[in-house]
């Protein structure tokens, strides 16, 4: 699979053929179970963006987990009482498990800060 400056080339060399032939001619082609081959669009794409400069971002990363959803950075206070930070929040920060805070209570505002384990 080409990459980079050699992919840019390439579609450049390629000018106007069909993006099926594009997409074949530059490599991104993988096999399915039945033999057949599969033009994977996507990471084409996606190479070619990031060849020009333009990053979609890790996974993961920045806010968007699998579901596509962004990350609001609002908590609501559930029926039980307890506010729930959930798993996306905790991986931005790089918690682990069993990571403990001290709660500062505010006027508006409520901060979480990091105890240093010993």
């Amino acid at each position: 699979m080409l990459t980079g400056k050699k992919l840019l080339a390439k579609v450049k060399e390629l000018g106007d053929v069909s993006k099926s032939d594009l997409v074949k001619a530059c490599g991104y082609v993988s096999s399915k179970k039945n033999g057949s081959n599969r033009l994977n669009f996507t990471a084409f794409y996606e190479a070619l963006l990031e060849a020009k400069g333009l990053s979609l971002g890790e996974s993961g990363k920045a806010g968007i987990g699998k579901g596509g959803r962004k990350l609001s950075y609002i908590a609501t206070v559930q029926g039980n009482g307890n506010i729930l930070v959930g798993k996306a929040y905790t991986a931005l920060l790089d918690l682990k498990e069993g990571a403990e805070f001290e709660i500062k209570l505010g006027r508006k505002k409520i901060k979480l800060l990091p105890i240093a384990s010993s």
